[in-house]
C-alpha cells in the first residue's frame, strides 16, 4: 500500500513533504504500538517519536484508531512487497516459495513489532486483521496456481494449501525472526521448502 492511501479519507497528502510526514507518522506508530500495545499507545507518543507537531497528526489521521488501521494495512502491504521483491525472475514452484519465505523472514527480523501489531489487530481492528491474512493467502494461492500452469506444482486444493503455507511461514517468522534471529534465513527457508516438496513420508 502506498503511503498516500494510508491517510484517513479526505486527508491524502498532496506534496512530497506531506508524504514524508505521513511516512514518519506511520513508522513512529509502528514503534509506539509495537512497544506499548494498542491501549497504552498514545497520539502524543506517536508524534513525539515522529518529531512532528500534534497538529500534523490530525492533518492525516482522525484518531488513534485511524492510524492503527492505516498501520496494519501499510505493514501488510510492505510484507507483500518484500516477499514479491525477494522472488527472482522466472522462479516458480518450490523455489518461489523458498524465496518468498526468505524475504518474509528478513522483514520479520527487521520489523519485529509486526507480530504484536497484527496480533492486537484481531481485537482492535478485526476487519484489517482478517484482510491481512486473507490477502496473504490469496497471493500464495495465486503463486501456487501459476506453478501448476508451469508444471512445477502438483494441482490440488490451492486455498487450503495456501493457508497451510501461510501458517507455517507466520510461525517460522516468529521463531526464527522475532524470538531468535541467529540462524541463517536461507537455511530455514530450505528446510521449509524440503517439507513442502517431499512431505514427512519416509522415502523408499
Amino acid at each position: 500500500m502506498a503511503e498516500t492511501s494510508a491517510a484517513s479519507p479526505g486527508k491524502v497528502p498532496r506534496t512530497a513533504r506531506g508524504r514524508e510526514t505521513l511516512r514518519k507518522l506511520l513508522d513512529a506508530a509502528a514503534a509506539e504500538f509495537g512497544e506499548r500495545g494498542f491501549h497504552e499507545a498514545s497520539i502524543s507518543g506517536i508524534t513525539r517519536r515522529a518529531g512532528t507537531a500534534l497538529g500534523s497528526f490530525y492533518t492525516y489521521f482522525d484518531s488513534k484508531d485511524a492510524i492503527f488501521t492505516a498501520l496494519v494495512r501499510d505493514m501488510s502491504a510492505r510484507v507483500a512487497t518484500t516477499a514479491a521483491g525477494a522472488v527472482s525472475e522466472g522462479s516458480t514452484g518450490l523455489q518461489r516459495e523458498r524465496e518468498a519465505l526468505s524475504g518474509f523472514l528478513h522483514f520479520a527480523r527487521e520489523h519485529k513489532e509486526i507480530y504484536r501489531i497484527i496480533d492486537e489487530a484481531e481485537f482492535a481492528d478485526p476487519a484489517s486483521y482478517r484482510a491481512h491474512y486473507e490477502g496473504t493467502a490469496t497471493r500464495i494461492a495465486a503463486r501456487l496456481a501459476e506453478g501448476v500452469k508451469a508444471g512445477t506444482v502438483r494441482d490440488g486444493e490451492q486455498d487450503v494449501r495456501a493457508w497451510a503455507i501461510m501458517g507455517m511461514n507466520v510461525f517460522l517468522g516468529l521463531r526464527f525472526g522475532v524470538w531468535d534471529d541467529a540462524r541463517p534465513v536461507e537455511e530455514i527457508a530450505e528446510v521449509a521448502a524440503d517439507l513442502l516438496g517431499d512431505g514427512l513420508g519416509v522415502k523408499p
